[in-house]
């Protein structure tokens, strides 16, 4: 899933960050800032380690785009983006498979009790699906951007 839209925003160069979906939508860079963040709740509620950048929740969760100014370059979040579903995965690779069936965070043992399907498992599907939805919204981007120059030179490497 993340390995997708990894290789979506290495065809973006960082001025491409800054277009909007459609006119009046969400930038590329509130996108990358969004799924960032969204994936870094996954460490707490999966139960396999401590976030990496809580900072982003105020920009990118709490918040709609343009709401503040950009406060993180094109490379920073690159960087957390690879960074934090490089934890994830490598966590999710050591977990064993009883251990998607346990409850996650956001679900009461009560709760759990009541409605086991409310697993990490089922978490992990939700938030695969919120990740595609955005990637085909990053696509259209891709699309947009796409130049007989760029694609003679992706075909070239």
């Amino acid at each position: 899933m993340n390995s997708r839209i990894e290789t979506m925003l290495s065809s973006l160069n960082d001025s491409d960050l800054q277009s909007q979906i459609a006119p009046g939508r969400n930038q590329v860079y509130y996108i990358l800032g969004h799924l960032a963040a969204v994936h870094d709740l996954l460490l707490p509620l999966l139960e396999i380690g401590e976030r990496l950048n809580p900072e982003l929740d105020e920009f990118f969760i709490k918040n709609p785009d343009r709401t503040f100014q950009d406060t993180f370059t094109a490379a920073e979040f690159r960087q957390m983006f690879t960074e934090v579903n490089a934890t994830v995965t490598s966590e999710m690779e050591t977990m064993p498979l009883a251990g998607l069936l346990k409850r996650h965070g956001l679900v009461s043992e009560e709760d759990f009790a009541k409605e086991p399907l409310r697993n990490r498992l089922a978490l992990l599907e939700i938030r695969a699906a919120h990740a595609m939805y955005h990637a085909g919204q990053i696509r259209l981007i891709e699309i947009a951007h796409e130049t007989p120059e760029r694609n003679t030179a992706s075909k070239a490497s």
